[in-house]
């Protein structure tokens, strides 16, 4: 018998009231899980992604193992870059390695276009895949936002201090502009396909701006971001903005036509809210708390949640990703007192 389908992380979202707090984690697909172990001894993470059926139950199985109230799209924000003639290597233990970085205006006139139904098959066959087998709860795709997809062009890899990058945005203001308007476009075709595909919200993650102050987000960043999230936002799903070490951007984001604002560890929620954050805010236990005993998760769970209960509305996370030294125990267990201990203090309102 198929689950009746649970739609509580998108009411959360859009700010409508929920029965409890909804609750899904960054990187709960693959990463910890055992059978997902075994299946990364036999192939990659681009091998999987190209295998719409093995991708499909990569991404389904944290929602049978946890219950959790969100499906997050098995893949990686660099997916859509060969597309656009970027040669890009996931290296175990590194990342992300691009061979061909930008060092010139030349090499951004260079880059291509982005056909998802042409160059990205796999990625929508997923999810019509886990669309048609009636996922019981939401599926969230997602992408990647141009600062931090530029962070990797033109680094080459992973950075520390993006000091390249940076570089190339203050000394080549014309070439970075254009960047950002092919990288813009790129998201919104890419993301736009997701959703015809099925779909339900998109989380747009931005992991490296915090990288950047307030005045050169505003100058070099948020004119593109507000075009990708203005023109998202016809497609009428919840749209979530995340990014890591971002706290000193929240402002801005709060600007954006979002839904959804997720918050890192750094930031507790009542301070946002200090701060004048209206939106639908995600998070945000701290990761490494997840290797801690259980009575200190759940003391500072409950932190949390209370935060997010004092105002609408909320849906728990993590500030970050799982990591692959947590237990999936830890991760069901918290699932189910965050359903437990929201539905009892909802109730009593």
């Amino acid at each position: 018998m198929t689950k009746a389908f649970n739609d509580t992380f998108l009411k959360a979202a859009r700010g409508e009231k929920t029965s409890y707090t909804p609750v899904w984690y960054m990187r709960q697909a693959g990463r910890s899980q055992p059978e997902y172990r075994k299946l990364k001894e036999k192939y990659s993470l681009f091998e999987i992604t190209h295998q719409p059926e093995l991708c499909a139950y990569v991404t389904r199985l944290p929602v049978e193992q946890y219950d959790v109230d969100a499906a997050i799209l098995y893949k990686d924000i660099m997916t859509p870059l060969p597309s656009l003639g970027v040669n890009v290597e996931i290296k175990a233990g590194i990342g992300p390695v691009i061979e061909n970085p930008i060092r010139s205006y030349q090499d951004v006139e260079r880059l291509g276009e982005i056909h998802p139904e042409d160059d990205i098959p796999y990625v929508l066959d997923t999810i019509r895949l886990l669309t048609n087998e009636q996922l019981s709860v939401p599926l969230i795709g997602f992408a990647g936002a141009p600062f931090t997809l530029a962070s990797y062009m033109i680094e080459g890899g992973p950075s520390k201090n993006y000091h390249k990058t940076k570089a190339f945005m203050y000394g080549e203001p014309l070439a970075w502009q254009l960047l950002m308007e092919k990288l813009g476009t790129m998201t919104i075709e890419y993301v736009k396909a997701q959703i015809k595909a099925g779909a339900k919200a998109i989380q747009i993650f931005d992991s490296w701006v915090g990288a950047l102050n307030v005045t050169d987000y505003q100058k070099y960043i948020k004119p593109t971001m507000h075009r990708i999230f203005s023109t998202l936002k016809e497609e009428n799903v919840p749209l979530i903005m995340f990014g890591v070490g971002a706290s000193h951007l929240i402002n801005e984001w709060n600007d954006l036509p979002v839904d959804v604002i997720g918050l890192d560890w750094r930031m507790e929620i009542k301070e946002a809210r200090t701060l004048g954050v209206t939106k639908t805010l995600q998070g945000n236990l701290d990761p490494s708390l997840l290797m801690a005993p259980w009575e200190q998760i759940e003391k500072r769970a409950k932190e949390i949640l209370d935060q997010g209960l004092a105002q609408p509305s909320h849906i728990f996370n993590l500030g970050h990703g799982v990591f692959p030294d947590v237990n999936p125990d830890t991760l069901k267990r918290l699932t189910a007192f965050v359903h437990d201990y929201t539905k009892n203090e909802k109730s009593s309102i």
